[in-house]
């Protein structure tokens, strides 16, 4: 009977965390829900864990209770660290993932640095800066997940991992430069505005003009080449996970397609895949041969 309710309490905990990646990112769900279900409750917990980071932040604008709620997600980290995490369905759900497969927890306070780059925000100078922040918000992610979607190679794959996050989340920023200005961030990369003349006042009039445009190319077609660069080493990832890695990424980099077709508005306008397109892309990715 106590077994009984201990696997009860832990398939809540696995909703909870379902339910964050449902109601914060349909791209992801859609790419993962198909999963077999201890890997996607795996990667549900871990998508729980960088909205909780990402919303210790973004939650508000005030840079004193951005600290103090860093701080308190870095104590609870500690805590879980130390096998003396607080009771609540996420850390539950992650203690249970850490139990089930070949977890390293340093790419969760790498994730945590990446929250502080957002609390200490600074206009990055050039691509490479730029890169090395999606190295610590998104990088990141992709290490957390390398041991559940690749159970048997997940030491060797570290780059493919690194090259995804890296390029959905400079995906992320050309997609959502409009609202980042609004919350007082320009993540375009100083070197490549002043290269093409594009000023700060260009972004407050929401300008999408040819120089926008070959900034937001130069960006994108960076990301498009670190998608190709993952791509290659899909084969290498678990034979019931490849089909749910490479939709994930296709989707994400669909987005670059939608900003493209709406005019480049990333300024004004929300930029998301349809439901349609994603049974597209899943359609079109089931057809692919990548080892299934």
């Amino acid at each position: 009977m106590r077994e009984a309710k201990a696997i009860d309490s832990l398939q809540n905990d696995y909703q909870y965390c379902e339910n964050v990646i449902k109601h914060n990112s349909a791209s992801f769900y859609h790419a993962f829900k198909k999963l077999p279900k201890d890997k996607a409750n795996a990667v549900y917990a871990i998508y729980a864990f960088c909205r909780y980071a990402d919303d210790s932040v973004d939650e508000t604008g005030d840079k004193s209770v951005q600290e103090k709620n860093w701080q308190n997600l870095y104590h609870q980290l500690k805590l879980f660290e130390k096998g003396k995490e607080i009771s609540s369905p996420l850390w539950r759900a992650l203690r249970d993932v850490f139990t089930r497969y070949e977890m390293d927890i340093k790419p969760f306070y790498e994730q945590l640095e990446g929250q502080r780059m957002d609390i200490n925000f600074k206009q990055p100078n050039t691509l490479a800066e730029l890169e090395r922040y999606c190295y610590y918000v998104a990088g990141t992610v992709g290490l957390m997940l390398l041991p559940i979607l690749a159970t048997k190679n997940h030491q060797h794959l570290h780059m493919y991992a690194v090259q995804l996050g890296v390029a959905m989340q400079l995906t992320n920023i050309l997609r959502d430069v409009g609202e980042d200005y609004q919350n007082n961030r320009i993540y375009l990369p100083v070197d490549l505005l002043e290269m093409e003349n594009y000023k700060q006042k260009d972004l407050e009039a929401s300008n999408i003009n040819p120089a926008f445009i070959r900034v937001w190319e130069k960006i994108a077609n960076r990301s498009e080449h670190l998608y190709a660069v993952f791509q290659e080493g899909i084969d290498y990832f678990d034979k019931d996970s490849q089909l749910h890695v490479l939709l994930s990424a296709l989707i994400y980099k669909e987005i670059l397609k939608v900003v493209r077709e709406n005019g480049y508005d990333c300024l004004q306008k929300r930029n998301y895949v349809s439901e349609e397109n994603m049974v597209r892309l899943k359609q079109a990715v089931e057809g692919l041969t990548v080892g299934l």
